[in-house]
């Protein structure tokens, strides 16, 4: 069984940065592909950015590429998600998630584990 948790989220003045962490229990992080979702009031959860299970191959919705930076560190059991430049139309709950196959997917039916998320706040 795969828990995560992600931490990090809060609010934050438009033009300010967040990063978020999520911590993975469990021997199959170094071997998965991780990804971070978003999901706004009333609207649907957004693929955000992913990334393969070495760090070599990732991948970013155009809404945040240029902005927001995902990694890991598989010695740590960790991913991350660095923001900059944080508009209000980021504000959403992020949710990581895991997906035991290895390259990593911008559909969220791909991905096997999700943490319960963290609220992301930007104030215009």
């Amino acid at each position: 069984q795969v828990q995560l948790v992600e931490s990090g989220g809060g609010l934050v003045q438009a033009g300010g940065s967040l990063r978020l962490s999520c911590a993975a229990s469990g021997r199959t992080f170094s071997s998965a592909a991780m990804g971070w979702f978003r999901q706004a009031p009333g609207k649907e959860r957004e693929f955000v950015a992913s990334i393969s299970w070495n760090g070599g191959r990732t991948y970013y919705a155009d809404s945040v590429k240029g902005r927001f930076t995902i990694s890991r560190d598989n010695a740590k059991n960790t991913v991350y998600l660095q923001m900059n430049t944080l508009k209000p139309e980021d504000t959403a709950v992020y949710y990581c998630a895991l997906d035991r196959h290895l390259w990593g997917s911008r559909i969220a039916d791909d991905y096997d584990y999700w943490g319960q998320g963290t609220q992301v706040t930007v104030s215009s």
